[in-house]
């Protein structure tokens, strides 16, 4: 069971981020360059002066591969905990390590058929939609 006390470490991080955080705008205020001009005030992008107006139009495809992206590194993260928790399930001394997780899951009659099963359709979902989106085109980039 859960105490408050259990929470303070959280709170002791979310304060020293914060800290931290205050700390190098402040410094940086302070200890950081005072003049400006023309050439000081101008933007700076990897040493070059810019050419074009920051507004400019992207093409679609850059917004839908971006989209991918995200999608494929959301996958990740449902994968990870599910690549942790399954090698354990047929172990029951592994199991009382993850209690609440792992171990609920065994009592309650799953097994690792029916978790391997259930990736098994995650990836076959995921591999319809790759294919559907290079059927589209999304990958070719003219």
């Amino acid at each position: 069971m859960t105490t408050p006390g259990d929470y303070a470490i959280i709170a002791v991080l979310i304060v020293t981020a914060i800290s931290i955080c205050a700390g190098i705008m402040v410094a940086t205020h302070i200890i950081g360059p005072k003049r400006h001009g023309r050439v000081k005030d101008m933007p700076y992008e990897s040493g070059v002066d810019p050419v074009h107006d920051a507004r400019q139009r992207f093409n679609v495809r850059f917004y839908l591969v971006a989209v991918l992206f995200l999608v494929f590194d959301v996958e990740i993260i449902f994968l990870y905990p599910w690549a942790v928790l399954f090698p354990s399930l047929d172990q029951p001394e592994a199991a009382s390590a993850y209690a609440g997780t792992v171990g609920d899951l065994a009592n309650l009659g799953y097994t690792n058929g029916f978790f391997l099963a259930s990736i098994g359709i995650f990836f076959t979902l995921l591999t319809i939609g790759f294919i559907y989106e290079w059927r589209k085109g999304i990958f070719r980039w003219d």
